[in-house]
């Protein structure tokens, strides 16, 4: 059998999760540099999007502005392929809080600031990006460094990202429409749209985004509501079209707003689907009383929704009396993943496998899931793409650059 040329080998490795490739290249004198380079990089982030995401961080849902310890931990299945380096783990327990993550790269806040300094990395490759602070959220005499951040981060399938920011418009702070900025990296600088968004009058959960149809998704709270007679009153879902601005509000299903004021309920939503599903869609994860319920989205213009489970926590995890979920979501539209008082277990929603995923070392009382996929993913060639050292980011003094590869994995 005639040996593998340079070309098909090259095509084997850059269907590889950034981890494995890394480790190859370290072996391999000729194809050391392989990772720098922008061809390959940009085949195997072309790649990674017909993969589902390979691992999660978890972290503390407290303010933005705190440090906070940040762990990793593969998917089953991706222990020995997937990962990130113990450095730029120990970078943002130590100088940034995870805000979103897609495709690839992640969307950070610099910690231990009195102002708001934000950047994009990808932990795989030991690589971020300051980008401009936001006019409207610049020192103007007052502290603002508490101010927790609606804001969103999406990867398209080049090599671009777009950040929406939502904030209150400051002369007319009592509406329940939010005024939103996009920043390109093409171009480098925030832009506003004409179109405002409508939340209605709930609280939006801006931490659990859907992107689905050319629109972002967010679910609103389940606190008690007093005004019966408002169309607000149980909990809906709000979305923004990014290309038209229009709000539009998506009922949940009738079983799900039932006892939706009960103080133990909460919901979340998250992306139904594999990578490569066409048919791609939203499910409604329920927790009230220990017992999860999840619900998929099959008719998007008419809000038709289908229950595919409810279980209980005690019947998934039956060697402790008493079970307190710390956290959970939904995971490459097909697992549930959930925490306890120290570990995380995940049930397939198809094949309905229940297993012990690991240990975490959180006291906090609410955990925050947040996927990833570890790839060669770069930021673009728009301005401002440039090599940067930590200070250029603002983070605090006394914060070292990120080793090198070799030190780290």
């Amino acid at each position: 059998m005639a040996p593998l040329s340079h070309d098909e080998l090259l095509e084997i490795f850059s269907r590889l999760p950034a981890k494995a490739i890394y480790k190859f290249t370290s072996t391999s004198k000729s194809f050391s540099k392989l990772p720098k380079e922008t061809y390959f990089a940009s085949k195997q982030t072309q790649n990674s999007l017909l993969r589902d995401d390979t691992c999660f961080f978890i972290q503390p849902d407290i303010t933005q502005s705190y440090n906070v310890h940040v762990e990793f931990h593969p998917l089953p299945g991706e222990e020995l392929s997937s990962g990130v380096p113990q450095s730029s783990l120990e970078f943002l327990s130590n100088s940034a809080k995870i805000l979103s993550s897609s495709n690839g790269l992640i969307l950070c806040r610099a910690t231990g600031e009195n102002e708001v300094k934000l950047l994009i990395t990808n932990p795989a490759t030991q690589s971020w990006l300051p980008i401009p602070t936001p006019d409207e959220y610049k020192q103007n005499g007052t502290s603002i460094g508490a101010v927790d951040l609606k804001i969103v981060l999406e990867c398209d399938d080049k090599d671009d990202y777009m950040v929406y920011l939502f904030y209150d418009n400051l002369v007319d702070w009592s509406s329940s429409n939010l005024d939103c900025k996009v920043y390109h990296s093409n171009e480098g600088v925030w832009k506003s749209k004409q179109e405002r968004f409508f939340t209605g009058s709930r609280k939006l959960k801006f931490d659990m985004p859907v992107h689905h149809r050319g629109a972002v998704h967010f679910i609103s709270d389940c606190f008690p509501s007093w005004n019966k007679k408002s169309p607000y009153f149980r909990p809906y879902i709000m979305s923004y079209n990014f290309e038209s601005g229009n709000s539009r509000m998506l009922r949940v299903p009738k079983e799900a707003r039932k006892g939706s004021h009960d103080l133990t309920c909460d919901m979340g939503i998250f992306k139904w689907g594999k990578a490569t599903d066409p048919n791609q869609s939203i499910c409604l994860v329920r927790l009230r009383k220990h017992v999860f319920t999840i619900w998929t989205l099959t008719h998007y213009e008419t809000s038709e929704w289908r229950r595919v489970l409810k279980i209980r926590v005690k019947a998934m995890v039956k060697d402790h009396p008493i079970i307190r979920v710390k956290g959970y979501a939904v995971l490459n539209g097909d697992l549930l993943v959930f925490a306890t008082e120290k570990k995380v277990y995940g049930c397939g929603l198809k094949d309905m496998r229940i297993q012990e995923i690991c240990d975490h070392e959180f006291d906090f009382n609410v955990l925050r899931f947040t996927s990833y996929k570890d790839t060669l993913r770069t930021f673009g060639t728009g301005a401002g793409t440039l090599p940067l050292s930590l200070h250029t980011c603002g983070t605090r003094a006394g914060t070292l650059p990120l080793p090198s590869h070799k030190q780290c994995w």
